[in-house]
């Protein structure tokens, strides 16, 4: 799966989460970005971002992402595997 197959996936589970079907991602996407986006969905995302591909992120990735860009080299990377 490349980066764009990921975002496309990605944008489809962010619009789940927040319930907004206007949410465009870029790489440069953060939590400042999307109103809803508190600390309380950070988890609820994290979680169904793990549920859509299948994959845990490790403490250390789910704290170091800065932004929408991080996710998707994270996730696309472990796709390759």
């Amino acid at each position: 799966m490349d980066r764009e197959q990921v975002k496309i996936r990605l944008e489809k589970v962010f619009r789940d989460v927040f319930d907004d079907d206007s949410i465009e991602l870029s790489d440069s996407t953060t939590a400042d970005d999307i109103d809803a986006w508190d600390s309380l969905e950070h988890i609820s995302l994290i979680s169904a971002v793990e549920k859509a591909f299948k994959m845990r992120f490790t403490m250390k990735e789910v704290s170091g992402m800065k932004n929408v860009g991080e996710m998707i080299d994270i996730v696309a990377e472990r796709a390759k595997k």
